[in-house]
């Protein structure tokens, strides 16, 4: 036997969500409007009709002719049968509509081609001051698309869907209509059947543009928990082939469900998919985390993001005696990597090599690939004509001025002052200006953002992965305390302290079972860029709360984090190419 409190819990839960009620227990109101033919705005709505129903059953009708205080248009009159004699005597909308919203209040409205009816009756409540309900509306027009084909039906018409159900004549008046629509619904509602379709929810969702794929493979997105976490569509021979985090595991599924969802690429995997699994995750950042470890790791072929965090590219400034800028794959370990001779990550060659184009215009490092010799020189290139390069190579340049004006101001920039960099871009940026050299300041202001992002980037990811060890919190959602634990950048345990409970116990425990890591060179030692980043944005939240550390955690006072606002000026000029934007900004240079 059930319990009764499950049943009243049943009861109780239907009466809440209108969506979850059977269709048989749901009351509509099915209506019909005859207009002037106008837009919804002037509300030239000359007839109303209107039919209760209830399990099949008609528990009422609402007609009456209105008068819309504009001419009936002969076409209108034609089709119709009003004339604008007839209307004369009629109720103004006024006076009619309280009435018709008083007779379909609490009800499911229907009407054929609903956004045309709904939109004069919404306009009318605007216009004359009535809220509106906001009710839930079914469109027997497009069920009729979903439920029949093409070869049963020529059209949706309501007059051809009635001649299909033989049902009552619809005769383009306002309540014959809405008795053909009333038996055209019922006849809809016995074809939903056979698509499993029985609630009004899932009428609502059927009438949508829902695929025959997300509609053959909704049973996916049954029984999966309403809690953060990440979700993973697998084969039929368990290969992953899209993963995902959300707030709401269940929720986030059922979308792909939905006609809401239209990408082609989510159609083919739906297609692909034969179960969807589901892993639970103590919070938002744990979730985010595992997305992109499992994404790194699988390279599910519909992600198209963070697939590969391992392409990553790096400026290097050579270990010389006349350093020059290298794009590498890899940092090594020593103690160049720590003297500040990197800048990056990149996530492309060509992003990198657009960083180094600025670095050039702004100091004079040698452009050339040439292992040079502080005893033999060689013939200059044609930089050293230009004057873009000091010419270390016929030895113009001794090697600590070499190392004092084009070595060192990069080193300095990618640990601290950008500043000197900075304010060379923004001279030659000026004096392109006023020659009018647009494009050529265009092509230097891409090249400075590109500057001002990778070290801005470089910089805020040190500040975190240098940290040995960091213990934070946030408050959750529904109590306690979400709790993260952080080594060199790298989430390594996470959970959440029961609410009213003193967090420590829970902390204690994850300091016990959390990862161990050996850091290594650069900013990123111990976890992919995009990972930190995503521990970064979970901490800088107002409401984190930072529990213990075991160092400091600080930006240089005179690092780049002062150019963001010279970033933001120059991202938006590159958004609008041919309008000449002042990027120059000296104020935080000095």
């Amino acid at each position: 036997m059930v319990p009764s409190i499950f049943v009243q819990q049943t009861i109780d839960q239907l009466l809440d969500d209108p969506e979850a009620r059977s269709l048989r227990d749901t009351t509509f109101v099915v209506v019909d409007l005859e207009t002037t033919g106008g837009s919804p705005d002037d509300c030239g709505i000359t007839e109303i009709g209107a039919v209760k129903t209830l399990g099949g059953e008609e528990l009422g009708e609402f007609g009456t002719l209105v008068n819309p205080d504009q001419p009936v248009p002969p076409y209108v009159a034609v089709l119709t049968g009003i004339t604008t004699a007839m209307l004369a005597p009629a109720p103004r909308l006024p006076e009619v509509l309280p009435a018709f919203l008083e007779f379909a209040k609490g009800a499911v409205w229907v009407a054929h081609n609903a956004p045309y009816d709904v939109g004069f009756l919404k306009a009318a409540c605007a216009r004359f001051g009535y809220p509106w309900p906001h009710p839930k509306v079914l469109d027997t027009a497009a069920l009729a698309r979903r439920a029949l084909t093409k070869d049963e039906v020529p059209n949706r018409k309501l007059a051809t869907l009635a001649g299909y159900f033989r049902t009552r004549v619809p005769s383009h008046r306002a309540l014959d209509d809405a008795r053909a629509t009333v038996d055209v619904l019922h006849g809809l509602f016995a074809r939903l059947a056979g698509h499993k379709v029985f609630t009004l929810g899932d009428a609502i969702e059927f009438a949508r543009a829902v695929s025959p794929v997300q509609r053959s493979k909704r049973h996916l997105a049954e029984g999966l928990p309403d809690v953060p976490g990440v979700y993973v569509f697998r084969a039929p021979d368990n290969r992953p082939l899209y993963v995902g985090t959300s707030r709401s595991i269940a929720t986030r599924v059922k979308s792909y469900f939905t006609a809401a969802e239209k990408r082609a690429r989510i159609s083919e995997m739906l297609t692909a998919a034969s179960r969807v699994e589901a892993i639970e995750c103590a919070h938002s950042l744990e979730a985010e985390v595992r997305e992109l470890r499992l994404i790194a790791a699988h390279k599910p072929p519909y992600n198209r993001r963070s697939k590969f965090p391992e392409r990553v590219h790096w400026l290097r400034l050579t270990a010389e005696a006349y350093p020059r800028l290298s794009v590498v794959r890899q940092l090594g370990g020593d103690a160049a990597t720590e003297a500040g001779s990197y800048l990056g990550p990149f996530a492309s060659t060509k992003a990198a090599e657009l960083a180094a184009a600025a670095v050039y215009d702004a100091v004079p490092l040698r452009q050339c690939t040439h292992k040079l010799s502080t005893r033999t020189p060689r013939p200059a290139c044609a930089l050293a004509e230009l004057g873009r390069c000091p010419a270390p190579c016929e030895h113009r340049i001794s090697v600590e001025e070499y190392q004092e004006v084009a070595a060192q101001p990069f080193r300095t920039a990618t640990r601290g002052d950008l500043g000197p960099l900075v304010e060379a871009l923004l001279s030659r940026i000026d004096g392109f200006a006023a020659d009018r050299r647009y494009e050529e300041a265009g092509v230097l202001r891409g090249r400075l953002g590109a500057l001002l992002r990778a070290t801005i980037r470089m910089q805020r990811l040190r500040s975190l992965t240098v940290i040995a060890q960091l213990i934070a919190a946030r408050p959750a959602t529904r109590g306690g305390w979400e709790l993260a634990v952080v080594r060199h950048g790298r989430l390594v345990a996470a959970g959440t302290s029961a609410p009213r409970v003193h967090p420590q116990p829970t902390i204690d425990a994850l300091l016990a079972s959390a990862e161990t890591v050996r850091p290594g060179p650069g900013p990123t030692p111990c976890a992919s860029a995009e990972e930190s980043e995503r521990v970064l944005a979970w901490l800088e939240q107002p409401d984190a709360r930072l529990v213990e550390m075991s160092e400091g955690w600080s930006l240089p006072a005179v690092g780049a984090g002062r150019f963001r606002d010279l970033l933001t000026k120059v991202e938006r000029a590159a958004t609008h190419p041919y309008v000449h934007h002042h990027v120059t900004d000296r104020s935080s240079v000095h």
